[in-house]
């Protein structure tokens, strides 16, 4: 079984599952109380937020513990959007992850104006040739269904020269790729400890000024009074070590991209009508979101998880009635490219014989599924 869908969630990782066993024999307590047990688990927090703030080059001030993405999200946009005065517009790529979109949609009908920026045939957004000052801006730094990785530096020089603060959802792009927030430049950025090989429900907002930002969970003033409620203690110290592991393996990403690059030739050599969406572009090294017209992604999907490859579609589908993702139309890429994607996201530990094994049964499926009037 090969799963390759770590771009959704990634599986739990070897190091992280043997400690969360050994973990769970205790202690337990809350990290506020004054005890003994309490300020050992305090301790022992306040150290994986040292280590994650090193391993992010960040201060430990900056790091914020969350329960992902999402409450990143929705944390900076209401409490610095509608908690304070700004000015009422906003500027987003059109490639931005449904979390950012929903929240923008809500803040549209609060009254606030949205500007989009444009993007290219290869899914690279276009940095803004004029001046003009918003309220927060947003552009991901790695798009989670092309893998195309954004000129998220150059556009935190644009935000800067024109007094715009920076939200960029790396979420996808840290553990793929070498990060440091303090050379960013980005006023907030986030990560999601399931997408690094952890446990569901943790994650870290960087803020670059933690006095900018306001509590939307106020419980009992913890993470400086910026996040309440009593900490997930394990959560985080799970997370610590996934993402500490993966930086201190960081080098692997030159063999998997290597890999990867390889195996998109065999299928384009294989398959004459097969695209790699974003290929002009620099992507993730473990991501390649593969079209072959004609041939239903969802068919192509089942037809792989009956060979034991699990990988997923982009599309959203309803009632049967295929919908080209957001992010494709906004590629200007049709339906007939559109409809026919899967998303291929591996570990950075995958090996060539990984890619292999894909190929394989994505040949074998074609096979079966040409013969088929998909849409």
């Amino acid at each position: 079984m090969i799963y390759a869908d770590y771009n959704g969630t990634s599986r739990l990782k070897k190091s992280v599952k043997e400690y969360l066993i050994q973990r769970l024999d205790g202690p337990f307590g809350n990290p506020n109380a004054i005890h003994s047990i309490g300020n050992q688990i305090k301790a022992a927090y306040e150290e994986c937020r040292k280590i994650c703030a090193t391993l992010l080059d960040a201060d430990p001030h900056q790091v914020i513990f969350t329960s992902g993405s999402s409450e990143g999200i929705s944390q900076v946009f209401y409490s610095h959007i509608a908690l304070n005065k700004c000015n009422k517009r906003l500027l987003l790529s059109k490639i931005e992850h449904s979390a950012i979109n929903n929240v923008s949609k809500t803040l549209e009908k609060m009254g606030f104006e949205v500007d989009y920026l444009n993007t290219n045939s290869d899914g690279v957004v276009e940095i803004p040739n004029y001046n003009k000052s918003y309220c927060i801006a947003a552009l991901m730094a790695a798009n989670n269904e092309t893998g195309v990785i954004q000129n998220y530096n150059e556009f935190a020089i644009w935000c800067k020269e024109n007094d715009t603060p920076y939200f960029c959802d790396t979420t996808q792009y840290i553990g793929k790729m070498p990060f440091s927030f303090k050379k960013s430049e980005l006023d907030f950025a986030i990560l999601s400890s399931h997408k690094i090989g952890s446990l569901v429900g943790s994650g870290i907002l960087l803020v670059k000024d933690p006095e900018r930002l306001k509590p939307i969970i106020f419980g009992g003033g913890q993470e400086y009074a910026l996040r309440g409620g009593t900490q997930n203690y394990i959560g985080v110290e799970c997370m610590t070590l996934a993402l500490k592991e993966l930086v201190e393996n960081m080098d692997q990403v030159h063999a998997l991209k290597e890999n990867k690059l390889n195996f998109e030739k065999r299928i384009k050599e294989q398959i004459s009508e097969a695209v790699i969406i974003g290929e002009g572009a620099e992507r993730l090294p473990n991501t390649t979101l593969l079209s072959i017209p004609g041939i239903h992604g969802q068919g192509l999907q089942i037809e792989l998880e009956s060979r034991d490859i699990f990988v997923t579609t982009s599309s959203a589908c309803s009632d049967n009635e295929p919908e080209t993702s957001h992010v494709l139309k906004s590629m200007g890429i049709d339906d007939s490219v559109g409809r026919s994607v899967v998303r291929i996201s591996l570990e950075e530990s995958a090996t060539n014989e990984d890619f292999e094994k894909i190929e394989d049964a994505i040949l074998k499926s074609y096979q079966v599924l040409k013969k088929i009037k998909s849409y």
